[in-house]
């Protein structure tokens, strides 16, 4: 259930309650009513929130979804502030969410090969506990149709520096683009996701 305003400067995490924590506010700039998870949610509006305003992510991460069951666009979430929905996207697709789960971050170990082709066919590029903000400097312009992770959690995104559509990959194997939610196969750059228990910052920030 909803409850009424909590200023995000006072609410202070406790590690040892909950391993993930995050506060939805139906307001931009922390305002309105909110709502705070511990858990996946598959449909906000279920659990008596009209819309997503703002979002403060005491403990992370977290990745929320664009439709409800956890589909559609992805938003990764780190521990830190959205006070609006261009803080969480530059896609300008949509501004919507309707669901979050959290991540598991379980590995200080990062390591990641996507493939030009789907079923790992063609050519490729591997990356080791790096963060990749342009394939094309990397001398990488194919198209990204399936990837292996082979330890680490990452975010890949359709654009180079980190802008457009973002794709979640945890450990395992998407043999083609539609297994990781792409609709085209395209991937320009990509970093890791990495939380307080690894490193302490706890949140991944873009320099300006």
């Amino acid at each position: 259930m909803a409850t009424e305003p909590q200023n995000p400067a006072t609410k202070q995490p406790n590690p040892a309650s909950s391993t993930f924590k995050l506060i939805v506010y139906e307001q931009e700039n922390f305002q309105g009513r909110c709502h705070e998870l511990t858990g996946p949610c598959n449909n906000l509006q279920e659990a008596g929130v009209e819309k997503v305003g703002s979002i403060l992510v005491l403990c992370g991460p977290w990745v929320g979804y664009e439709q409800p069951g956890c589909k559609g666009e992805q938003y990764v979430l780190e521990k830190g502030e959205y006070p609006r929905w261009d803080a969480w996207t530059n896609s300008r697709r949509s501004d919507c969410i309707f669901a979050f789960r959290p991540i598991k971050v379980d590995s200080q170990e990062h390591k990641i090969v996507l493939y030009e082709n789907p079923k790992f066919a063609g050519k490729k590029i591997e990356i080791i506990d790096d963060d990749v903000p342009s394939f094309h400097a990397h001398g990488y312009q194919e198209k990204v149709s399936s990837v292996r992770v082979q330890s680490g959690t990452w975010v890949a995104y359709q654009y180079p520096g980190y802008r457009g559509y973002q794709y979640l990959f945890e450990k395992g194997e998407y043999k083609e683009n539609l297994e990781f939610g792409a609709q085209v196969p395209q991937i320009q750059s990509v970093r890791r996701i990495r939380d307080m228990q690894w490193h302490q910052r706890g949140a991944f920030h873009t320099s300006t």
